[in-house]
């Protein structure tokens, strides 16, 4: 036997919801035997399982020899007299197994993981006695330090968080744009950094345990938005111990193969971490649109808010007949159903600037989700209401181009100051680490800019609103010519050549 992995996961976790130890076994030998030995051994220790040991490198063998490796621990644990919640599974890799439990003292339970492989090779051998050797093992754990507890944190500000495969840090973004206009300090977190208000603390990938932390040393912060990515969740736990509102917008197929995750159920069950640690008084908000997170609301520890764009949709139906809450699209505006299938409306899309005026399905939902968390926070109606018709994300362009024009759309200010959505533009541009970028009063002298200052082979990207028309037509007049769905299929497959 051998240790691939002994983790420490210091917040709740993939496997429990308290702090715990992931131990990564290879178990070649136990894999290797035939089928009649492997039961033979087995049922020596006196473990009696439900199913047969399979044969020999299959799948339900793995799964054969992670149920045995549990019961050696549990073993051990009595002889320890130590209760432990123990889990085993199949590993990452096709030889290996993964066992994990609970701890309360570091060192204690570090050097109760490197007992367990020694006493898995003992049982491969019929003539040595499995007690003898946990009894001896018992004796050294008796003798060791046990160690520091746990730093999980325990917050007493309200905690949003927000994971899923794309939308998360606009999510994040814009929910503590809601709160800073309901006149809370907010702490943030995402893949770029520790904000505390409009303020970077601290740049780097925060999406783990040590950006709650950090988030959570603001002075003065009375709310808090953690975005939580699959490897903080997988390398370390989350770093508090419970949520009062968890958001999960979506699962898709970026970045499998990272971390032992190959699929995405696999994806889903790691994502769905942060709504098995909602206050059962908080709000779960799930994405019904997508099934791996629809699928989450029936072990998610929170009341389910879902939001789709199908207001119709039947998982909508069922969780407000349970006493859940939903948010979706209906004639043109955003709206809130409770459990007395009432639809109260919140504002039209076209007011939501991030949505693009509606065409952006992506944004959205996201503008949906953040609304949900806001409201599930306790956030006053009409602050939310603001804070979407106020939030402006030029950070999201900034990631990409090499340069960036801001045009304004003085048909869609609806009231608004257009000198501070500009400034607004223009810090969302220094937070994705561009200069201040030249403003045009409309979207066709914007696009003429950018044709001129262009070289060949340049790709230009515009979003055209209150004058699509006439780009389109300007583009026209220069030689421009629309592609069809083979040319895109044609563009699409050698780009990802």
């Amino acid at each position: 036997m051998t240790v691939v992995e002994l983790r420490v996961l210091d917040g709740p976790n993939l496997y429990f919801t308290k702090p715990a130890i992931k131990l990564t076994m290879g178990v070649v030998s136990w894999l290797a035997l035939a089928e009649e030995r492997a039961q033979r051994l087995t049922r020596r220790t006196g473990f009696r399982p439900v199913a047969a040991p399979g044969a020999p490198n299959s799948d339900q063998r793995r799964r054969y020899v992670a149920r045995f490796a549990v019961h050696v621990a549990r073993l051990l644990a009595d002889a320890t007299a130590t209760h432990l919640a123990i889990r085993g599974r199949p590993g990452p890799g096709a030889e290996e197994i993964v066992i994990a439990f609970v701890w309360r003292r570091q060192r204690a339970a570090e050097a109760f993981a490197r007992e367990l492989a020694p006493l898995l090779g003992l049982c491969l051998d019929g003539r040595r006695s499995l007690e003898g050797a946990i009894g001896a093992a018992a004796d050294r754990l008796d003798r060791t330090e046990p160690g520091p507890a746990p730093t999980v944190l325990r917050p007493t500000i309200p905690i949003i968080a927000v994971t899923g495969t794309n939308g998360k840090t606009t999510t994040v973004r814009l929910i503590a744009q809601l709160a800073r206009t309901a006149g809370h300090h907010v702490a943030y977190t995402t893949t770029d950094g520790v904000y505390r208000d409009e303020d970077l603390v601290e740049a780097g990938d925060y999406s783990g345990f040590s950006g709650a932390a950090k988030a959570l040393a603001q002075p003065g912060v009375d709310l808090a938005v953690l975005e939580t990515a699959r490897g903080g969740i997988l390398l370390r736990g989350m770093g508090t111990d419970h949520n009062d509102v968890a958001v999960v917008t979506n699962v898709t197929e970026d970045h499998l193969d990272q971390y032992g995750i190959r699929t995405l159920d696999q994806l889903a069950e790691v994502k769905a971490t942060i709504t098995r640690v909602t206050q059962p008084d908080g709000w779960d908000v799930l994405n019904a649109d997508d099934p791996r997170v629809l699928a989450m609301r029936r072990l998610a520890a929170g009341r389910p808010w879902l939001f789709s764009l199908d207001a119709d949709h039947p998982a909508i139906r069922t969780t407000l007949a349970e006493g859940g809450r939903a948010i979706s699209v209906l004639d043109g505006a955003l709206v809130m159903m409770t459990s007395r299938r009432h639809a109260h409306r919140l504002l039209p899309v076209e007011e939501v600037p991030v949505t693009l005026a509606g065409i952006s399905s992506y944004n959205l939902r996201n503008a949906m989700a953040a609304a949900a968390a806001a409201l599930g926070a306790g956030l006053p109606e009409e602050a939310v209401v603001e804070g979407l018709r106020t939030f402006v994300l030029a950070y999201t362009a900034a990631r990409g181009p090499d340069q960036v024009a801001i045009a304004e759309l003085h048909r869609y200010l609806r009231g608004r100051d257009p000198h501070d959505l500009v400034n607004r533009l223009h810090a969302g541009l220094e937070d994705g680490g561009k200069p201040q970028a030249p403003v045009f009063a409309t979207e066709l002298e914007a696009l003429e800019w950018m044709l001129t200052t262009s070289a060949p082979n340049d790709v230009i990207a515009i979003t055209a609103l209150a004058q699509r028309t006439e780009v389109f037509q300007y583009l026209r007049d220069r030689g421009g010519t629309s592609v069809g769905p083979s040319r895109i299929r044609e563009l699409v497959r050698r780009g990802r050549g």
